[in-house]
């Protein structure tokens, strides 16, 4: 009996000394790497009156939060208003706005990465190095799309980090991110990666690596290591209920930063791949109703005039499930996809139109500066509240055909009751384009094709809102 003891004692001494032996180290990682990471401040000069308006429209920090507490620590009990350079806040005189950020040396001359949002608008911007140095850099070129930036102090003989390649990552691989949380300097936190290429609604262009290392203001625009202690992303963003911390970090591939950086020193802007659709992902419902036998792709609900896509034959409810022989099982995989494609090159593009499969060659262009159409007004005499769909529909004028582009099709949700087409997402000043494979002519033609449309089975309804396309399913229940 006294042997077994020991023999079970024994037992879980060695179990628990393999999984301490098993945990990592990042000591090494650390000292070899936090001189090439620096605290990057920026002041922000504003016109009287504006010193109030520091935080995104809509922002508010919670009471209690980590940005609460931030804020009243260090600029006092006023809060973003309440900043050292903004004296009084609120009584109309001019002031400055600070922020905090992070970033990583890249080269020994004095480039640097960090956050498009970190150095956005700023006047000054003052890098701080590891042996106290604070020098002032300059913007070499910032990218809003991918929010990173490349800027430089001039130093020389500078540490600086090791490139790692982000698409060698692994779900539940260990990694570290340095940086200056709330403004405390070469602050290091570690965790796994949770997830990769997550798609953001702000960023179509970004494979984001989802992980769950802990990151909070300040960190913005530091490095993301792997064990190896190769930079293999840029932390950016976080989710949060409450302004601080709460397990979702995103990060920038190093991949799709330093194409961009590159891009930047070299022209000082980046260009990217463009198709020239609006896409949306196939739910349940939509496969449903194109024939399809699981959702998959991305559906393509616009296609602007002259654009690849369209000299190509691409068309509004096309499928596009392969790009360059890759799959695409989500809306969000296509950009970054194209984004990154060489301009100028042809690429083969699979996709699904009626059920069936086809393949057409895509001369990939450059994309443009987006401008979104504002909504005017309708022609007299709308429709009454349809009973099948529980909307009222109203014909679009000439100007308004030409401001959207519909040429003679479309018309325009006057009202929207609870009933089918209000389930499926349609709303007043919605423009319907399209029902099922039927271009709308004018009210009489939306009210005829609606009577012949069977019930208990999804359609799919092409809308324009607000200058985008967007595929709807109704099923009508009558």
């Amino acid at each position: 009996m006294l042997a077994a003891l020991f023999w079970a004692a024994g037992l879980v001494f060695f179990c628990v000394n393999v999984g301490a032996s098993e945990l990592p180290d990042f000591t090494g990682l650390v000292e070899n790497n936090n001189a090439a990471v620096v605290n990057i401040s920026t002041t922000q000069k504003l016109a009287a009156g504006n010193a109030q308006q520091q935080l995104p429209e809509g922002f508010d920090i919670p009471e209690g939060s980590p940005l609460d507490e931030f804020f009243k620590h260090y600029f006092g009990e006023g809060g973003p208003g309440g900043m050292p350079g903004m004296p009084g806040g609120s009584d109309g005189e001019p002031g400055e706005a600070k922020s905090l950020g992070s970033g990583f040396i890249i080269s020994q001359d004095g480039y640097v990465i960090t956050n498009h949002h970190v150095v956005k608008d700023a006047d000054e911007i003052v890098v701080k190095l590891q042996d106290r140095r604070e020098l002032v850099a300059k913007v070499i070129g910032s990218d809003k799309r991918s929010d990173i930036a490349l800027i430089k102090i001039d130093a020389t003989d500078l540490p600086t980090v090791k490139m790692g390649s982000s698409e060698n990552l692994k779900v539940g691989e260990w990694v570290l991110a340095i940086g200056s949380p709330f403004g405390f300097e070469h602050s290091v936190t570690a965790g796994i990666v949770s997830a990769k290429g997550r798609n953001l609604p702000s960023d179509n262009y970004v494979p984001f690596i989802q992980t769950d290392v802990a990151i909070n203001p300040g960190n913005s625009g530091g490095p993301l290591f792997n064990m190896q202690g190769q930079v293999v992303g840029v932390n950016s963003q976080i989710y949060s209920r409450t302004g601080g911390f709460m397990g979702l970090s995103f990060a920038i591939p190093i991949d799709v930063a330093m194409k961009v950086a590159d891009q930047l020193k070299s022209g000082g802007r980046v260009a990217r791949g463009w198709l020239g659709v609006q896409i949306q992902d196939v739910t349940r419902e939509l496969a449903e109703s194109f024939g399809m036998k699981k959702p998959q792709g991305s559906l393509v609900s616009k296609v602007l005039p002259k654009s690849p896509a369209e000299e190509a034959g691409i068309q509004v409810g096309d499928v596009i499930t392969e790009f360059n022989g890759q799959e695409i099982t989500t809306s969000s995989t296509l950009p970054p996809m194209v984004g990154m494609a060489k301009i100028g090159e042809s690429f083969k593009v699979k996709l699904i139109r009626q059920g069936h499969v086809k393949e057409v060659t895509v001369k990939v262009g450059a994309l443009p500066d987006e401008d979104e159409p504002v909504i005017a007004g309708t022609e007299p005499g709308a429709s009454p509240v349809n009973q099948r769909t529980g909307i009222s529909v109203a014909n679009l004028t000439p100007e308004l055909r030409k401001q959207f582009d519909v040429s003679a099709n479309g018309v325009l949700v006057q009202e929207a009751k609870p009933g089918p087409a209000y389930d499926a997402g349609i709303r007043r000043g919605d423009v319907i384009l399209r029902v099922q494979d039927q271009l709308i002519r004018d009210t009489k033609h939306f009210e005829e094709l609606i009577r012949s449309l069977p019930k208990g089975k999804s359609v799919a309804v092409l809308v324009q809102r607000r200058g985008g396309s967007l595929f709807l399913a109704m099923k009508l229940k009558d």
